[in-house]
């Protein structure tokens, strides 16, 4: 199976942490971890907990990287260790073609993504407002395709 993650950059720590618990339960409900493949565009927060979950239970990781410029427009130095490892462990990493990371970077790493996936996984508060390339655009562009989305945010989980 392969799943696809999207989701919020800004969790708060306690956040995180009931994330990671939901996302474990789910990857492990989805089938033998050794045989699942996430797909993920690395971002901080909800990307990265995904990548990290699925790697600790033995899934395998492919990444795409949105733009050429990503790790030194995007990656913060708090995120860069993660970061690094995440792509060190991955069994592919797709480098898009856009110069710079922006919104159409993002919506066309999303593509990517909802192109090769069989669910989408999505750490969203719901909210519906928010830019193209986005959490909610990207939930969107899925239902809109047919793809199943499995909603995580356990109660009580905030935005930082």
């Amino acid at each position: 199976m392969r799943l696809g993650i999207t989701g919020h950059l800004d969790l708060t720590v306690s956040t995180e942490r009931a994330v990671v618990a939901a996302l474990r339960r789910h990857l492990l409900a989805c089938g033998v971890p050794g045989e699942l493949i996430g797909v993920s565009c690395m971002a901080r927060g909800a990307d990265s907990l995904f990548a990290q979950a699925l790697i600790e239970l033995g899934g395998r990781l492919e990444v795409i990287i949105p733009s050429v410029d990503y790790r030194q427009s995007q990656v913060t130095p708090d995120h860069e260790p993660v970061f690094s490892a995440m792509l060190d462990r991955a069994a592919a990493v797709h480098q898009m073609p856009a110069a710079r990371a922006a919104a159409e970077a993002y919506a066309e790493a999303n593509r990517l993504l909802l192109a090769s996936i069989d669910e989408l996984v999505a750490v969203w508060d719901g909210g519906l407002d928010g830019p193209v390339g986005g959490t909610m655009d990207v939930v969107l562009t899925a239902l809109a395709c047919g793809i199943p989305v499995t909603v995580i945010w356990p109660e009580g989980a905030e935005r930082g």
